[in-house]
């Protein structure tokens, strides 16, 4: 992280003006300190209007994240683990970062596979077993037979 500029990747970079932040009193450690500070930070990030991300990654972003997102498009993340307001936002910042990050890298494409000739092999070994075993299990003929 530079002073003005939070790196997400190689191609994304948020200006620090794009975030906003809320205080609030949070619970968590700190007795009467934490009753009479505003410890507890919301970090907002308009994410639907950012000009700091592509039309791809935007939708990308959108889809991936749509569970945090508000009716307006904007992320809400919260911290209140620290006893201070900048440990709180150093917190919710670097946790926005990761979030983001992950949102935006591309997942892998499933190559197909076919099973090889040992596993099926085994797998035809097994199918003779099991019918050997209930074949077993039945009556003897009662044609008389042989």
């Amino acid at each position: 992280m530079t002073e003005d500029t939070l790196i997400i990747n190689e191609q994304v970079a948020i200006p620090l003006s794009e975030l906003s932040f809320r205080f609030a009193r949070g619970g968590g450690p700190g007795g009467q300190h934490v009753q009479r500070t505003e410890t507890k930070v919301e970090l907002l990030f308009d994410l639907t209007n950012s000009p700091s991300l592509g039309d791809e990654q935007r939708a990308l972003a959108l889809s991936r994240l749509a569970s945090r997102l508000d009716s307006d498009g904007v992320l809400h993340l919260t911290s209140q683990a620290g006893r201070s307001q900048a440990e709180n936002r150093a917190d919710v910042t670097e946790r926005f970062r990761r979030l983001l990050a992950a949102a935006l890298k591309p997942r892998k494409r499933r190559k197909p596979t076919r099973p090889g000739a040992a596993a099926r092999q085994r797998r035809l070994d097994a199918k003779r077993r099991r019918a050997q075993t209930k074949q077993r299990r039945r009556p003897p003929d009662s044609s008389g037979e042989m």
